[in-house]
């Protein structure tokens, strides 16, 4: 029975075989050869073969390029594992190729040995106007696959750049809706009026000769002051009517001064009167007393003004921040669009 297996394993290991063959035993310095390696082995078995890195040498002065994945195919009740190197050479030499060793289920078998000759170009270093220069670099035809993406993309572009243009036109044509809250600064109306009879004081206009225009601009500001600080129109009204007015706020004592004031205003600027020096002197006093009695202290000073916005112009502000918002999206589509076609075409023409 022991004769028999060992005669079963030897018929199987006989029906390894293992061959190489390429397809030029003659190439030029630089080119290539192709060296094929087939091994017939029976089903499930497992064959390895040599593997090699890429520039790597089966013999010295001869590297590898590349290899192919194995391909097995089923032959005559075999299988047929099938494998290529690609090799090449770049010095002139006859080159022995040995055996190339493949295992099947861990036992190792080689290939045939073969030769690959390596020669060179003969140079006619007699006759040198034979040499002639590179020849330019030719121009690959034009591919229509090639340039359509970028060709919609620059259309895209340009519709893109129409229609910025546009909203760039309609949002100036569009009038601004401006919200800023406004800080106005108040004087208080007595600040106002005293601020107004010391300019009189530093025009002198006490002492001027000019009666008539001193009375009439201190008496207006006395009448601005109380329509300011009492709310009702002095500017427009008679003395007596002012007067009238007044005595609901005031003690008798100033307005007595007040009238006493603003009689003889009336005196000077439509009967020609003429008052002594004491008299305006009187009469200032008296202004700037009836303000300081009558005055509002702790008024502010600043008021915060907050436009406020109709319906359309609500809309008309959203439509604004909508449009600038498109062109912002628009600038950036059209910036990405034309990177990418000038990367794209500079990758075209290298």
């Amino acid at each position: 029975m022991c004769f028999c297996l060992l005669i079963s394993v030897c018929a199987m290991h006989a029906q390894v075989h293992v061959e190489a063959r390429i397809d030029s035993m003659e190439i030029f310095i630089g080119q290539q050869a192709s060296l094929t390696v087939d091994v017939t082995a029976p089903k499930n078995s497992k064959v390895v073969f040599p593997s090699y890195k890429r520039s790597q040498y089966i013999v010295p002065g001869v590297e590898v390029l590349s290899q192919t994945e194995v391909q097995p195919q089923e032959k005559d009740g075999m299988m047929l594992h099938t494998k290529k190197f690609v090799l090449t050479s770049f010095d002139e030499k006859l080159y022995p190729i040995p055996g190339v060793s493949v295992k099947v289920d861990g036992k190792s078998y080689n290939a045939n040995k073969l030769a690959l000759k390596v020669m060179t170009l003969d140079v006619d270093t007699v006759h040198p106007e034979k040499f002639f220069p590179p020849k330019d670099v030719q121009d690959n035809p034009f591919e229509w696959s090639e340039w359509q993406g970028v060709f919609y993309l620059m259309l895209l572009v340009v519709a893109l750049s129409v229609a910025l243009f546009y909203l760039i036109v309609r949002l100036k044509q569009n009038k601004p809706i401006i919200t800023k809250i406004r800080i106005v600064k108040h004087v208080p109306p007595h600040q106002k009026a005293l601020n107004a009879i010391d300019k009189l004081k530093r025009d002198k206009m006490v002492t001027s000769d000019d009666q008539k225009t001193y009375y009439t601009m201190l008496t207006d500001t006395l009448r601005q002051y109380i329509y300011e600080r009492f709310g009702f129109n002095a500017m427009e009204m008679t003395t007596t009517e002012i007067l009238q007015h007044l005595q609901q706020s005031g003690d008798r004592q100033m307005m007595d001064e007040l009238r006493e004031l603003f009689v003889t205003a009336d005196l000077v600027k439509f009967a020609k009167y003429s008052t002594l020096l004491n008299e305006n002197d009187m009469n200032l006093v008296n202004a700037v007393n009836f303000i300081e009695k009558t005055k509002v202290e702790d008024q502010p000073t600043e008021e915060k003004i907050i436009p406020k916005l109709s319906d359309d112009d609500k809309k008309s502000r959203a439509n604004r921040i909508t449009i600038k918002s498109v062109i912002a999206a628009i600038s950036v589509a059209i910036a990405a669009i034309v990177v990418y076609v000038v990367y794209h075409v500079y990758l075209l023409m290298i």
